[in-house]
């Protein structure tokens, strides 16, 4: 069964993890063409100013058309990035972005061309078992030719991804179990060990008047988890 440290951003199988992630790295996260219905519809439902909604406003306007919200243009990266990369790799949750910003007006039809590219990696100081990955995603509005034309999304972010599994070494995992013997086997008297009910000589018995300590004298506790003091959320150590 697979651990849900190795299971990809979409809760499959893993085959990327934090050692992959390395500085320099470049993954194309392929291209995404803007539809008109759904970004007006994302407009209306998220972000409902004029220039977004109304064509008759953004027309007239030094716009010439309507425009996408930025928003809705970073949920496009967004998906890109899930599709083509946390689907592969063992990521857990971000700590945040340090930026985003919107470059030039995004339209309907537009076709852009994804990437995101590795510019830093680190084990994770707060989070054993995790590696915190410094990534920088582009989206570049494509001509007709599919050269880009110009850049019209940047962001710089942080994401968590897991540190791949240690395997278990086959060697141990096939050594052969020893044979038991005769000191092994129960029921066998051996010479010179004590056998259990028989007075030795030398040998102190307990005294029969003794009871068994008691249960709640020894080191118990309540079984309950100490919480933290800072909600990683609110803190967002790396």
């Amino acid at each position: 069964m697979t651990t849900p440290d190795a299971r990809s951003g979409t809760g499959r199988p893993a085959e990327l993890f934090f050692e992959d992630l390395v500085p320099g790295l470049t993954v194309d996260l392929g291209v995404v063409t803007v539809d008109a219905d759904e970004m007006v519809a994302f407009a209306r439902r998220f972000d409902p100013q004029w220039y977004h909604v109304d064509p008759d406003l953004a027309a007239a306007s030094r716009h010439g058309g309507l425009i996408a919200s930025g928003f809705y243009t970073v949920s496009l990266f967004m998906r890109a990035y899930v599709d083509h990369l946390l689907s592969r790799a063992a990521a857990d949750a971000s700590p945040g972005l340090e930026e985003l910003r919107w470059l030039a007006p995004v339209r309907a039809g537009d076709r852009l061309a994804v990437r995101v590219d590795v510019m830093g990696a680190r084990p994770s100081t707060a989070r054993p078992g995790l590696g915190t990955v410094s990534l920088t995603g582009t989206m570049l509005r494509l001509g007709p030719d599919d050269r880009p034309e110009q850049e019209v999304l940047r962001t710089r972010f942080r994401g968590w991804f897991a540190v791949r599994p240690a395997e278990a070494d086959p060697a141990e995992a096939e050594a052969p179990k020893a044979a038991p013997t005769d000191a092994d086997q129960p029921g066998v008297d051996q010479p010179g060990v004590d056998q259990p009910g028989v007075d030795q000589p030398g040998v102190d018995q307990p005294d029969s008047d003794l009871t068994a300590a008691d249960p709640s004298t020894v080191g118990s506790s309540d079984g309950n988890p100490t919480e933290s003091s800072g909600s990683p959320e609110a803190q967002r150590p790396d």
